[in-house]
């Protein structure tokens, strides 16, 4: 329904990479933005993360959050339209899979494990964790343990989530180029946060292990 946010996420079969270089997360990001419009795919030839053109866009959906590992990614997201999450998620499944298979040569057939996650974020609880889980997940890149890091050496942890190419996380308190893509005011308003406060909010959500409670995708 309209209004519903909804925490996605996929992994790629028996866990293999899903982005192997530059261009494959590329090609992911672009297409949070071309394939978000009810009509169909947004076609242009502009760089849209060089451009401060406007274009003309009908959402499916509203972007909050995003995060790209090498196996698997993660995206909040306000539904614009009925049935607007399902249709995004399953555009974004079906291009991601024809560019990788066109991109491999030979390879056919499905390239993530399963349908993609779609978790209704609908209580106090989740309201709480999930906007902070997307943002941290890439710590574990280089940190094996993401809540520690957080208390132990929030500084180093918090910079390395700005300067990370391939999350919104950029956006929102980095010197990102793609906030074309994501909702910020709307993600403030729904949450009832704000830029001042929402970083001190993750730090507080990693010192309360009772409400630390995400399932590990």
């Amino acid at each position: 329904m309209v209004g519903d946010i909804a925490h996605v996420c996929n992994r790629g079969i028996e866990k293999r990479k899903i982005f192997q270089d530059k261009k494959d997360y590329e090609r992911f990001v672009e297409n949070l933005f071309f394939l978000n419009n009810q009509p169909g795919k947004i076609r242009t030839e502009k760089k849209i993360f060089e451009t401060d053109d406007a274009f003309e866009q009908n959402k499916l959906v509203e972007v909050f959050k995003w995060s790209l590992l090498p196996n698997h990614y993660h995206l909040l997201l306000y539904e614009q339209v009925d049935g607007g999450i399902v249709e995004f998620v399953k555009r974004l499944g079906n291009a991601y899979t024809k560019y990788f298979n066109i991109k491999n040569g030979d390879r056919s057939g499905y390239l993530f494990q399963n349908s993609a996650k779609i978790i209704p974020v609908s209580n106090q609880k989740q309201y709480l964790y999930i906007p902070f889980y997307v943002d941290i997940n890439p710590l574990s890149l280089i940190f094996s343990d993401r809540k520690n890091i957080l208390l132990r050496d929030n500084k180093k942890a918090l910079n390395f989530l700005k300067t990370y190419e391939w999350s919104s996380f950029k956006d929102y308190f980095g010197e990102g180029k793609r906030s074309i893509i994501i909702n910020k005011d709307l993600f403030y308003r729904k949450f009832d946060v704000g830029p001042e406060t929402y970083q001190e909010e993750l730090l507080d959500l990693s010192t309360n292990s009772s409400t630390w409670q995400v399932d590990e995708f």
